[in-house]
Order: C-alpha cells, then sequence, then structure tokens
C-alpha cells in the first residue's frame, strides 16, 4: 500500500521540528513523490547530509511502503 502524503509529511516534522514540506506527486498514483523540505536542522550540513536526516524521518519506508521520493532539501534563508 503506498505511503500517503500526509504520512510523508508528518515522519519528516516530527523527526524535523519547524520544518515546511512541500509535497507533489509526480505520477499521479499516490506512490511516487516529489518533496521540498525546507529545515531549520539543515543549516551547515551538506547536501547528502541533509538528505539523510530525511531518509532516517522515514525510517525503514523507503523501498517498501514509500516506492519513489525525488527529494529537495535546503535551510530557511
Amino acid at each position: 500500500m503506498p505511503m500517503a502524503a500526509a504520512d510523508i509529511v508528518e515522519a519528516i516534522t516530527t523527526a524535523l521540528p519547524g520544518a515546511e514540506v512541500e509535497m507533489r506527486d509526480l505520477a499521479g498514483d499516490n506512490d511516487h513523490w516529489a518533496a521540498k523540505v525546507t529545515a531549520p536542522q539543515f543549516a551547515g550540513k551538506s547536501r547528502v547530509q541533509q538528505h539523510k536526516m530525511v531518509y532516517e524521518a522515514l525510517g525503514g519506508r523507503m523501498g517498501g511502503e514509500l516506492h519513489a521520493l525525488q527529494l529537495t532539501t535546503q535551510a530557511p534563508t
């Protein structure tokens, strides 16, 4: 069963308080998502570190319940 956008946002914002998450359904199937995550915790971190923080927030759901996630991350400006 695909992971709903609201569940993705909840997982990220729970792990990264203050994060803003914008979701977009890439294929219209609720299974291929694009997420733009802006979080204060990303300040001073490399893009790889930022992505790892998001993947950690999603736990073991990547590749299973969450099939595909195109990820863009940034610290607030």
